[in-house]
C-alpha cells in the first residue's frame, strides 16, 4: 500500500503533472442507517486500468453485501482503519457528506467525491475549504448537459427511490395492487397517485402500473404528460395555465393561483385513491408541503402515503422523517433511507457515475486526475478548489443554436416540348382535349372491335393504371418486404397465360393459335421471374432487421 506523501491533483492552469498515480480511498459510511458504499468491486477493477491504486475500509461494503475478500479479489487494498485511510487517499470517493470528524482525518489538500449539497450545508463547505481542499459534489452536477447524464447520479438514485416507495406502499397497504375476480369474491385494482413525475416519480408510474394498480400523477411540467401516460398512468391536469419548468430538470415554485388550484385537485384526489406517493422537491429549499392534515383525514381508513420528501421536511404536514407512523386511519411512511433499502443495486449505479466521472477527470488513463474548470460539467460539479469555494458554478455554455438553413432555391423547372417555357399544370382547355380524344378512341375500338377483344382490352387497360399507381409510381425508398410480397402475389396473371397456352381456348375464340402461345409463354416466363423475384427480395428485406 502506498505510504508516502500523497500526489496532488493536477491543476489545468499550471499544467503540472505528479508522475504517481493517485490513490482512490473508499471509507465506510459512518450516518445512521446508510447502507450504501461509493465504489463495489466490479467498479474496482475499471478504476485499476484508469491507473489508479485503490484503498477500502475493511467493512466499508458489508451492509451492500461486497465483502472484503471480493474488494481484494478485484485488486483493491483494504485497510482497517478509517483513519489510515484518510490520511492516505488523493481522492476520497463518499456516498454522504462528510462529517465533522472526518474532515478532520482528511489530509491537507486532499480531494474529495460526494454529495455535498452545498445550499443546504455552509459550515461543511467552511470545514472543507480550512483543509485546502478540493470537492466536487456529485448533487452539482450541470445536468442539462447531455454528456453529463452517465455522471448523473441524482437520476440514478431517484429510479431507485421511486421503485423503492412502492414496495414499501404495497408492504402497508391491506390489499393486492391488481384486480382479481376468485370464487372468494372480486377484488378492486388499488388506486395510486402519485405528485410528481420527475425521474423518481416516473419509476414509480412504472413500478405501480406493473403491478396492476390504476395510477394516475400530476406534475407541474406539462411537459412531462407523455412520458406518464407512455408507462400506463394516466396524467391529472392542475385546471389553471402556468409552466412549472424551472431548469435543470427541476420544477420550480408556482403562483399562488396555481398552488390554490393544485390543493383542490390534490383534496379531490385524496378522497378518491388509496395509495398516494409524493415526490415534490426544488433544490435548495425546504420540501413544499401538498398534502394537509385535512386531506389526510378525508382518506379512507387503510390509505397509505409514502412521502419520498421526508428528509427535507416532507410533502406531507403529517410526515415523520425516519418513521412510519398512522394518523386518521393512515399509515404516512416517510423514511429518508429508500435507496439504502435496495443498497447492493444502489451501490452499483451510484460507483459506475463515479468511475464515468473518474474518466473524465483521468482522460490520460496514467492515474492522475485532472481537473479542468475549463470543462462544464467539471466546473459545475467543482465547489471547492484548493480550498476556494467556487460554488455556484457559473451556468454552463450551452452548444450554440444551429444556423438557420438558408432558403432553398426553387428548382428549375423542366423544359416542355423541347421549348424554353417552363412545364405547368396541365391547363383546362387542354385537359378537356386530352379526354375527349381518349374517348374518341375507345369508342371507335369499341364499335369496331370484337366483344371478346373489347372486354380484354377494358382489363389490360385498367391493369396498365392500377399498376402504373400502385408499383411504378412508388418511390423506390418506400418499398417494403410486405409490398414485394404483393408484387409476387400480382403475379397469379401467370394463370391467365396459362389459359391463353390451352388449345381448346384458341379454337373457341378461333384465333392464330401460335402468336397467342408465345405471347403467353413469354408472359409465363416473366411473371415467374416477378413471382420468385419478389419473395426472394422480401426474404432479403426481412434478414436486414434479424440479429
Amino acid at each position: 500500500m502506498q505510504t508516502g506523501v500523497p500526489t496532488e491533483m493536477v491543476n489545468s492552469s499550471s499544467g503540472a503533472r505528479s508522475q504517481t498515480a493517485q490513490r482512490i480511498g473508499v471509507p465506510r459510511e459512518i450516518f445512521p442507517g446508510e447502507k450504501r458504499v461509493a465504489t463495489v468491486p466490479e467498479v474496482v477493477e475499471k478504476l485499476i486500468k484508469l491507473g489508479f491504486a485503490v484503498s477500502v475500509e475493511s467493512g466499508a461494503g458489508e451492509l451492500a453485501n461486497f465483502s472484503d475478500d471480493t474488494y481484494r479479489a478485484a485488486g483493491a487494498d483494504v485497510v482497517e482503519s478509517a483513519a489510515q485511510l484518510w490520511a492516505t487517499a488523493d481522492i476520497v470517493f463518499k456516498v454522504r457528506g462528510p462529517s465533522a470528524d472526518e474532515v478532520g482525518l482528511m489530509r491537507q489538500g486532499g480531494a474529495l467525491i460526494s454529495f455535498i449539497w452545498p445550499a443546504q450545508n455552509p459550515e461543511l463547505m467552511q470545514l472543507l475549504a480550512a483543509k485546502q481542499a478540493t470537492v466536487l459534489a456529485i448533487d452539482a452536477l450541470p445536468r442539462m448537459l447531455s454528456r453529463a447524464q452517465k455522471m448523473d447520479a441524482l437520476t440514478s438514485m431517484a429510479g431507485v427511490t421511486g421503485y423503492r416507495a412502492v414496495i414499501e406502499a404495497a408492504n402497508a397497504f391491506g390489499r393486492f395492487f391488481n384486480g382479481q375476480i376468485t370464487a372468494a369474491g372480486k377484488v378492486p385494482p388499488a388506486k395510486v397517485f402519485i405528485a410528481g413525475a420527475g425521474v423518481a416519480g416516473l419509476a414509480a408510474i412504472g413500478t405501480a402500473a406493473g403491478l396492476g394498480a390504476i395510477v394516475r400523477a400530476n406534475d407541474t411540467r406539462a411537459e412531462v404528460a407523455d412520458q406518464v401516460t407512455s408507462l400506463g398512468g394516466e396524467f391529472v391536469k392542475v385546471e389553471y395555465e402556468e409552466e412549472g419548468g424551472g431548469g435543470g430538470g427541476y420544477a420550480k415554485v408556482m403562483s399562488e393561483g396555481f398552488q390554490k388550484a393544485q390543493r383542490e385537485m390534490y383534496a379531490k384526489q385524496a378522497k378518491e385513491v388509496d395509495i398516494i406517493i409524493t415526490t415534490a422537491l426544488i433544490p435548495g429549499k425546504p420540501a413544499p408541503k401538498l398534502i394537509t392534515a385535512e386531506m389526510v383525514r378525508s382518506m379512507k381508513p387503510g390509505s397509505v402515503i409514502v412521502d419520498m420528501a421526508a428528509e427535507q421536511g416532507g410533502n406531507c404536514e403529517l410526515t415523520e422523517p425516519g418513521q412510519a407512523v398512522v394518523k386518521h386511519g393512515v399509515t404516512i411512511v416517510g423514511y429518508t433511507d429508500l435507496a439504502s433499502r435496495l443498497s447492493k443495486q444502489s451501490s452499483t449505479l451510484y460507483a459506475t457515475n463515479l468511475f464515468r466521472l473518474a474518466e473524465e477527470l483521468c482522460k490520460a488513463k496514467d492515474g492522475v486526475a485532472n481537473v479542468n474548470m475549463e470543462d462544464d460539467a467539471i466546473r459545475g460539479l467543482t465547489v471547492v478548489k484548493d480550498g476556494s469555494i467556487t460554488w455556484p458554478a457559473p451556468a454552463p455554455k450551452l452548444p450554440a443554436a444551429p444556423p438557420a438553413a438558408k432558403p432553398t432555391a426553387a428548382p428549375v423547372a423542366k423544359k416542355a416540348h423541347g421549348h424554353g417555357a417552363p412545364s405547368e399544370p396541365m391547363a383546362g382547355n387542354k385537359l378537356a382535349i386530352m379526354f375527349g380524344v381518349s374517348a374518341a378512341l375507345f369508342w371507335f375500338v369499341g364499335a369496331n372491335a370484337p366483344a371478346a377483344f373489347l372486354a380484354h382490352f377494358t382489363v389490360f387497360v385498367l391493369a396498365c393504371f392500377v399498376g402504373y399507381m400502385v408499383v411504378w409510381n412508388v418511390k423506390p425508398a418506400l418499398h417494403t418486404p410486405l409490398m414485394s410480397v404483393t408484387n409476387a402475389i400480382s403475379s397469379i396473371i401467370a394463370i391467365g397465360a396459362l389459359v391463353q397456352i390451352a388449345p381448346p381456348f384458341a379454337e373457341v375464340v378461333n384465333r392464330p393459335e401460335g402468336w397467342i402461345r408465345g405471347l403467353a409463354a413469354a408472359g409465363i416466363v416473366l411473371t415467374a421471374i416477378n413471382m420468385f423475384g419478389g419473395f426472394a427480395v422480401t426474404q432479403r428485406m426481412l434478414a436486414m432487421f434479424r440479429k
